[in-house]
């Protein structure tokens, strides 16, 4: 395959703050057909072809690099042939830059399971094999050749195979895709993710035979890079594996993923890290709090992705340097200064804390626009300050100042 138009380069290692140790974050430079990606970098979540309640050009002008679309969502409504014929997700949407498409497989099992989002449980206590969450009924069914599971949309049934995930993500024409797997949560028995790592290791095989296949049909596309997708629990042992396995295909990329405890994350990042082949990018699925960031830039990752931002933006959660507060509480309501005095975004050199706090109140949906514009903001120029800092050689002086002051305090 042709892979003229998509690269990976490493622009400079992050020293480890003990010399002995090996080298593994980084900075670097991600070449797409439709523009380079400068690592570390954080891309916002454009589930449904938007980041809800924003502009694109508002996301470009606040310094986003990329966005990152839901095949899930968009194979349901409004469908991937009809986004192929509008160009590809990015003409869809009028986004000029690099997009990224996850396969769904998150979705499929996360919303067929019941628990949505919530896949690292805390206090996990009882394993199971076919876990589901309390008072929820089943929407998706795992075999050994794909998923079957129902529209949450509307109940109707539907199949996605690794074939399928790739002729969907082939359609939706993103920059970079990644491979289909089967997403487990820490409820599972530790037996269930040694079968589902195996179960994953097969589909990658075929995802990746399925996307030669089509690469080469669709010849007159710009090249789309496959990035597979590790699993493995909180298992050393599997996570090793599953980044050894995958490491050795023809990937041109790997997205890190699956269920974890926050409190393990830089040290299950650095068990996958360590075995995965250091000329290729890392993507850190569905992390995109600071703290997080700042643990999965030093284990290695270059890349992040998470709806986080825009949607505590939407129930009025502002980040601010020293931590995530409400605008709706009543100490905003006279306070004429910025939204987040210092902050160089649209929202804060133009909107008060007085008028968000009251378009939170009134309900009025201008306050989902520039709540989420500041957010996005935010983590996009906190991660841009980390690559900077890498490059300038004051990482962790940077790290210690800025978490110095953060915290995630209510105010």
């Amino acid at each position: 395959m042709s892979r003229t138009n998509f690269g990976f380069e490493v622009t400079k290692e992050l020293k480890p703050q003990n010399s002995a140790d090996k080298p593994v974050g980084r900075a670097g430079v991600i070449k797409t057909p439709h523009g380079e990606i400068q690592t570390p970098a954080f891309i916002p979540v454009g589930t449904k072809a938007t980041v809800k309640s924003v502009l694109p050009e508002s996301m470009a002008q606040l310094g986003a690099q990329a966005l990152l679309a839901n095949a899930y969502h968009l194979y349901l409504q409004p469908g991937a042939d009809l986004v192929d014929l509008a160009g590809g997700v990015g003409k869809f949407m009028n986004w000029p830059g690099p997009t990224f498409t996850d396969s769904g497989g998150f979705q499929v099992l996360s919303l067929g399971v019941g628990f949505k989002k919530v896949l690292a449980m805390e206090s996990v206590t009882v394993r199971s094999d076919d876990v589901i969450a309390d008072d929820k009924e089943r929407l998706a069914h795992v075999d050994d050749d794909g998923v079957t599971f129902k529209s949450h949309l509307d109940g109707s049934m539907h199949r996605f195979t690794p074939e399928i995930s790739m002729q969907v993500q082939h359609q939706l024409g993103a920059d970079i895709m990644f491979a289909f797997d089967e997403c487990t949560t820490l409820m599972n028995t530790r037996e269930y993710q040694i079968n589902s790592l195996e179960r994953t290791r097969l589909w990658a095989l075929r995802c990746i035979a399925e996307h030669e296949k089509l690469t080469k049909e669709r010849a007159n596309k710009p090249y789309q890079a496959l990035f597979g997708v590790i699993q493995g629990a909180q298992y050393e042992d599997l996570r090793r594996l599953a980044a050894s396995d995958l490491g050795a295909m023809d990937f041109d990329g790997y997205g890190i993923g699956g269920a974890l405890d926050k409190d393990a994350l830089g040290t299950i990042v650095r068990w996958v890290t360590e075995e995965l082949p250091e000329s290729r990018p890392r993507h850190l699925l569905g992390i995109g709090e600071p703290e997080d960031i700042f643990v999965g830039v030093e284990s290695g990752a270059d890349t992040f992705d998470c709806v986080s931002a825009s949607r505590v933006a939407r129930n009025a959660a502002v980040y601010f340097p020293t931590g995530r507060v409400n605008i709706s509480n009543a100490k905003y309501r006279r306070s004429f200064e910025p939204l987040v005095p210092g902050c160089s975004c649209y929202t804060c050199t133009n909107y008060t804390q007085a008028y968000l706090h009251h378009l939170v109140h009134a309900k009025e949906l201008l306050a989902h626009t520039l709540l989420t514009i500041h957010n996005e903001y935010f983590i996009v120029n906190l991660v841009a300050n980390i690559r900077k800092s890498i490059l300038a050689g004051n990482f962790y002086e940077f790290k210690e100042e800025f978490l110095g002051t953060y915290s995630y305090q209510r105010g």
